[in-house]
C-alpha cells in the first residue's frame, strides 16, 4: 500500500469521523429545540349546546343510520374542491387539517380564504403541514397565524429557515430523520366529517390547472357518522406529537400583518379565474348534495393509519403497510390497484407473485413513462413489472393523449380493491418509502356500490383511450396501443423521448428503490 493510498484512507476516515460527531451534536441540539420549541396539547373540540350548521345537516341522518358509517366517493376533482368549501362555510366549532402539500396557487387560496372565514365566524382553525413541502411560503403561512383562532403547526421542520445554504447543511447531517415525511392527508370539520385521500390542496388536485400544466386523477372518501371520532383522534396524535412544531417557533422574530394578509388573500380570490373556477365549483353544487346526498351506509369501515411515531421509526402500533399486505394475502379471486409509484420491494413483489400463482387475478395501474412526473420512480419500477407479469398479473401503464392546451394528466390516485367486495382509499403508494418511511393514512370500507364506484374508476383509467396494456412475449415486453398515429404494438415505452428511456432504464439499475 503506498503513502499516497494510506494518506487518502487516513483522510476518508478523518472526514467520516467528523460527520458522525457533527451529526450527532446536531442530532443533540435539534432534540433539546424540539422540547423547547413545542406547542401546548390540544384535542379535537366535541359538540357544543348550540348545534352547528353541519350538525344540522347530520343529524337526522345520523339518527336513521344509528351506528353506521356513511361514506361517498369523491372521484371527481370539482366534487372533491367542493366538499371542502361547502363543510368549511358550514363549520361552526372546528377545523382540523392534516396536508402534506398546500400549494398557494388559486385553489390554495381559495381554501385559504375559507379558513380565514371560518375563523372569522369563531371556528378554532389547527392546519399541520408537512415541512418540506411549506420551504419558500413560510410567509403566507406564518400571516395566517396572526389570527387568534388559527395555529399551524409543521412535521419535522428544520430550524433553519429562509437560508438555502444552512438548511442544506442542517438536512445532510440529520438524514435519516428528515427523510421522514407526514404523506397523509386529512380534513375535519366539526369532528363531524372528514375527507381521507390522496389529494393535496392545490390546482393539480382539483382541476384547475390552464395553460401547458396538467391535472392529477385522484380519489378520496367523505366519511361521517361515530369513526369521525378515531379520525380525529388520530389527527390530535399527529398534532401533538413532538415533531409538530408551532411555525412562529421557527420564526421567533416574525411580524404579522393579518390586515395585509387579508388584503392579499381578497386580492388572490377576486381574478377572473379563481371567479371561474368557483362558479364552475361551486354552482348548482349544495352542502346537502355534496355532504349529505350521497352518502351510503355501512358498518363495514376501518380506518387504516400509521401511529406518528412512525416518524421516529417506532413501531408503537403495527403500520398500515403491514395491515394492507394482510388484507391483499387473504385475496380469494382479484387484487385490482391504482398507485402512481410502484416500488414494492421484494416482499411487495413475491406476495402479489404468490396471489397470482395461487390463481387470484392480480391487476396494476401506474403511471407510463410518457405521463409519469416521478421519472426515477419509473425507473425503479421497470425493475419489477417483468416479474409481476411473468406471474400472470396484468399492468396497464396510464397516458391519456394530451389535451391541446396542456399536457396529458398524471395519475395519482392510491385505490386497492379486493376480491370485488372491499376497497382501501388513501395516501398509501405501493412503494418502499410509503411502506417504511413516510407516516400515511386510508380507509377500508365495503359496501357494494362504493366499490362499484371505484370498480369503475379502475376501469375507465385502463381503457385503451386512457391506458397502454403491457405484456411479456418472448422475453421482450410489448406495450398494446390503441391510439391515431401510434404502432398498435411498440417494444419501448409509447410516448417517451430517447432521454426519458436511458434515465429511467439507468436508475433501474441503481440500488436506490427505498429512497424513491
Amino acid at each position: 500500500m503506498t503513502a499516497l493510498t494510506l494518506q487518502v484512507l487516513f483522510w476518508i476516515v478523518v472526514a467520516t469521523g467528523a460527520t458522525a460527531i457533527a451529526s450527532w451534536l446536531a442530532h443533540r441540539s435539534y432534540r433539546r429545540f424540539l422540547r423547547k420549541a413545542r406547542g401546548p396539547a390540544s384535542k379535537s373540540l366535541g359538540r357544543g349546546e348550540v348545534p352547528t350548521k353541519l350538525d344540522t345537516l347530520l343529524d337526522p341522518l345520523e339518527a336513521q343510520n344509528r351506528g353506521l358509517s356513511g361514506l361517498a366517493t369523491l372521484l371527481d376533482n370539482s366534487d372533491a374542491f367542493a366538499a371542502r368549501a361547502l363543510s368549511a362555510a358550514q363549520a361552526g366549532r372546528s377545523l382540523d387539517l392534516m396536508y402534506y402539500i398546500w400549494n398557494t396557487d388559486l385553489t390554495g387560496w381559495l381554501l385559504l380564504d375559507a379558513l380565514v372565514a371560518a375563523a372569522d365566524r369563531g371556528v378554532r382553525i389547527r392546519l399541520l403541514l408537512d415541512d418540506v413541502n411549506v420551504q419558500g411560503f413560510d410567509p403566507a403561512f406564518l400571516a395566517l397565524t396572526g389570527h387568534p383562532l388559527i395555529e399551524v403547526r409543521l412535521f419535522n421542520p428544520t430550524r433553519n429557515r429562509g437560508h438555502v445554504i444552512r438548511r442544506t447543511v442542517e438536512m445532510l447531517l440529520g438524514l435519516a430523520r428528515f427523510n421522514r415525511r407526514m404523506h397523509g392527508k386529512l380534513w375535519i370539520a366539526d369532528s363531524r366529517m372528514a375527507i381521507i385521500g390522496g389529494r393535496n390542496i392545490g390546482d393539480t388536485y382539483f382541476g384547475a390547472l390552464e395553460g401547458g400544466t396538467r391535472n392529477s386523477v385522484d380519489a378520496d372518501m367523505l366519511l361521517v357518522g361515530p369513526k369521525v371520532d378515531e379520525v380525529a383522534a388520530t389527527f390530535d396524535s399527529y398534532w401533538n406529537l413532538g415533531l409538530s412544531l408551532p411555525i412562529l417557533a421557527l420564526w421567533p422574530g416574525f411580524k404579522m400583518n393579518l390586515t395585509k394578509f387579508c388584503t392579499r388573500i381578497a386580492c388572490e380570490v377576486r381574478t377572473p379565474s379563481s371567479r371561474r373556477y368557483l362558479a364552475q365549483t361551486l354552482d348548482g353544487r349544495t352542502a346537502e348534495a355534496v355532504l349529505a346526498g350521497r352518502l351510503h351506509w355501512t358498518d363495514k369501515v376501518l380506518l387504516l393509519a400509521d401511529p406518528p411515531d412512525k416518524a421516529y421509526g417506532n413501531h408503537s402500533a403495527p403500520w398500515m403497510s403491514t395491515a394492507i399486505a394482510d388484507i391483499l394475502l387473504n385475496a380469494q379471486t382479484e387484487v385490482r390497484l391504482i398507485t402512481p409509484y410502484f416500488v414494492p420491494g421484494q416482499a411487495g413483489i413475491a406476495g402479489l407473485t404468490e396471489l397470482a400463482a395461487r390463481g387470484v387475478r392480480v391487476c396494476l395501474l401506474t403511471n407510463a413513462l410518457s405521463a409519469t412526473d416521478m421519472l426515477l420512480v419509473y425507473g425503479a419500477y421497470r425493475r419489477y413489472r417483468g416479474a409481476l407479469l411473468a406471474a400472470g398479473a396484468v399492468i396497464h401503464e396510464f397516458s391519456p393523449a394530451p389535451k391541446p392546451d396542456r399536457k396529458r394528466d398524471v395519475l395519482h390516485s392510491k385505490v386497492f380493491v379486493i376480491d370485488g367486495a372491499q376497497a382501501i382509499v388513501g395516501s398509501l403508494n405501493f412503494d418502499l418509502r410509503s411502506a417504511f418511511t413516510n407516516t400515511e393514512l386510508g380507509l377500508l370500507f365495503e359496501h357494494p356500490v362504493l366499490v362499484a364506484d371505484i370498480t369503475q374508476m379502475i376501469d375507465r383509467l385502463s381503457a385503451p383511450d386512457q391506458a397502454y396494456a403491457v405484456s411479456h412475449s418472448q422475453h421482450a415486453l410489448r406495450w398494446t396501443i390503441t391510439r391515431p398515429g401510434l404502432p398498435a404494438v411498440m417494444l419501448v415505452e409509447p410516448e417517451a423521448s430517447r432521454p426519458q428511456r436511458a434515465i429511467s432504464w439507468l436508475v433501474g439499475l441503481l440500488p436506490i428503490q427505498a429512497y424513491l
